[in-house]
């Protein structure tokens, strides 16, 4: 018990600094359920042991255990595919996937996809960078015109950023940027990258392939320590909404 006692804690803190700082999405909602869940056991395992011990309690059991199991494998298959597919260093184009601002402000999870997408310029300097996403209902700018300044403020000219300020999912990130590029003379068959967050690179790989790009590549941006397991589990959950679905 000591172990679940050291969980819960750690979780509850974990929860009221989310609440106090953090955005809610489905991710921090797991995280919430998780910390409830196991204050619950601590106060109640005996009688939850007990219930799960025979009958249908038992079977409630062995089917939470096996989609821990079954969640856990999804998540380490997103984590070794974030890696699967680097650029080769010859893209012609890099799209920067939008994610949510702060008003203005540049999410953590975007500032390090920007940072990725940067770093990426600064050894491959001809490459065309663009800059996908809109405005969201909290934010007082579209995505894409806060990541251009970013870029701006960095150095890289303007000449090789392209903003396309409409797109309201990954989807649509990578259908209107298709239609930029072909304005600049960029093929959806040229070899192209694009930057997102490693625990999205899996999916954002299948959702460019439908849109009709056959060459592309993911350059996994790094993220923070307290977003992994949020991130991972939301997710997870996506990507089976995905398989299922095939809805991005």
């Amino acid at each position: 018990m000591w172990i679940v006692w050291l969980f819960a804690i750690v979780f509850l803190c974990d929860s009221i600094t989310r609440l106090l700082h953090g955005t809610f999405n489905f991710g921090t909602l797991c995280m919430y359920l998780i910390c409830v869940s196991l204050w619950l056991y601590v106060f109640f395992h005996t009688q939850i042991n007990a219930f799960c011990a025979h009958g249908f309690g038992r079977v409630l059991k062995i089917g939470f255990l096996c989609g821990v199991f079954i969640l856990c494998i999804l998540m380490l298959f997103l984590a070794f595919f974030g890696v699967a597919s680097p650029p080769k260093g010859n893209e012609k184009a890099l799209i920067v996937l939008g994610a949510g601002l702060r008003g203005d402000i540049l999410s953590g999870l975007l500032t390090r996809r920007m940072d990725a997408a940067y770093d990426y310029y600064r050894v491959h300097p001809d490459v065309t960078i663009v800059v996908s996403g809109g405005q969201g209902r909290f934010e007082t700018m579209p995505g894409a015109t806060a990541l251009r300044q970013y870029l701006l403020e960095f150095g890289v000219p303007a000449a090789r950023i392209i903003a396309e300020p409409f797109s309201t999912s990954t989807a649509e990130n990578f259908i209107f940027s298709k239609e930029l590029l072909a304005q600049k003379g960029i093929n959806a068959d040229d070899d192209i990258a694009f930057v997102t967050n490693r625990f999205h690179c899996y999916r954002a790989t299948k959702i460019a392939q439908r849109a009709g790009y056959t060459n592309i590549r993911a350059l996994p941006a790094s993220i923070g320590i307290s977003s992994i397991l949020p991130c991972y589990l939301r997710e997870a959950f996506a990507l089976v909404y995905f398989w299922v679905f095939g809805l991005a």
